[in-house]
């Protein structure tokens, strides 16, 4: 059998495919030939932007000045995170409509509402608190929709990976607004859930994009 036909190579393949696609970003082809030249360029725009917001934001963290700047560039990575994973390739195992994931979104805005009801005194005495109050509460909305909608997608390192940015994001705000007594561990508790949460959202990306064909292949067939 020709070694095209087979279903190894197609799967090194579309890994190829999307690490040139991504790498390209960096490349004099530019952005947009990048995500034109993979079938899934929803879905690597929402990651590989999403890993730049995130970049800007560490960057901007080094500066206490820059908090705001560095706090909105991860809400913009969210974002991009959500718009990746309501793209096509997660929609072939949407189960939106079960009644135990819609529990699932409950519990998790639930939490999400609760650490901003924890967290609201000690942001009022922290400074610039007239813009931190508002920026933390859509924060949290926005953290809030990228895991509901990565429980939505089934795959299960979409889900650790949000579930750890969540961890890491919340750690972070807990040590930050000295809501909580000094950690011993807790800047390693953030950096490790940190790029845990970035490696499992890529890998489940990647991991969707095989589904997807797979699924695809048989419905055909």
């Amino acid at each position: 059998m020709d070694i095209l036909d087979t279903h190894a190579y197609d799967r090194r393949q579309r890994r190829y495919t999307l690490c040139t696609s991504t790498f390209g970003l960096l490349t004099p082809r530019g952005p947009s030939s990048a995500v034109l030249s993979w079938n899934g360029g929803q879905s690597v725009l929402g990651v590989v932007g999403g890993l730049v917001c995130s970049a800007v934001g560490d960057w901007c963290l080094v500066w206490p000045e820059h908090f705001l700047h560095g706090m909105g560039a991860f809400a913009a990575a969210h974002l991009l995170y959500s718009f990746t994973f309501i793209s096509s390739n997660y929609s072939a195992y949407s189960a939106s409509s079960s009644v135990c994931f819609r529990f699932l979104y409950l519990i998790l805005f639930m939490i999400g509402g609760g650490f901003y009801i924890y967290i609201f005194p000690f942001l009022q005495t922290a400074p610039d608190s007239e813009l931190l109050v508002p920026a933390v509460g859509i924060y949290v909305v926005l953290i809030a929709i990228m895991g509901a909608l990565a429980i939505r997608s089934r795959h299960t390192a979409t889900l650790l990976g949000s579930l750890s940015f969540m961890v890491s994001d919340l750690s972070l705000a807990l040590q930050i607004f000295k809501a909580t007594p000094p950690m011993e561990y807790g800047n390693a508790l953030v950096m490790v859930t940190y790029y845990s949460a970035q490696l499992l959202i890529a890998v489940g990306d990647i991991k969707a994009v095989e589904n997807k064909d797979d699924f695809s292949k048989w419905k055909r067939s």
